[in-house]
């Protein structure tokens, strides 16, 4: 399983629309999802001493239970989940990374503050599509 997993806010708006938005763009299928609110996530970021409660960021997980197993966050989790999408996408998570990591995260906290208000939050986590649901690893 050494393909990129994404830890995201079950029930943030903006935080299901990105999960839908990677779904329909990356066509090999690497990615796979869980919720931040999920026992997979919480034993993951644990691991790693990050705090399961912590809903204000984003987590990619790579080389997922293997020596060299590392937690992204922030704007790093974004740009690494962009660069599984082919063409535009994944060329503009590429050359993103040439803006300071400072900076990135900058804007990347002030969306990260203002998600709900602006996107809405869900009662519950979304359940995903049964055609995708094999993706998501804690449902």
């Amino acid at each position: 399983m050494a393909d990129p997993i994404i830890l995201y806010d079950g029930v943030c708006g903006l935080c299901n629309r990105l999960v839908q938005f990677l779904l329909k763009r990356d066509q090999q299928s690497r990615l796979r999802f869980a919720s931040l609110q999920s026992d997979f996530a919480a034993k993951v970021l644990q691991r790693h001493g990050i705090d399961p409660k912590d809903l204000d960021t984003m987590y990619v997980i790579e080389n997922y239970e293997q020596p060299d197993e590392r937690v992204l966050q922030r704007s790093d989790a974004i740009l690494r989940a962009g660069r599984e999408l082919e063409g535009f996408w994944g060329a503009s998570a590429t050359m993103a990374k040439v803006v300071p990591r400072a900076l990135r995260n900058l804007v990347y906290r002030f969306v990260a503050r203002n998600r709900y208000r602006v996107f809405g939050k869900y009662d519950s986590c979304m359940l995903p599509d049964p055609n995708q649901r094999s993706r998501f690893l804690d449902v």
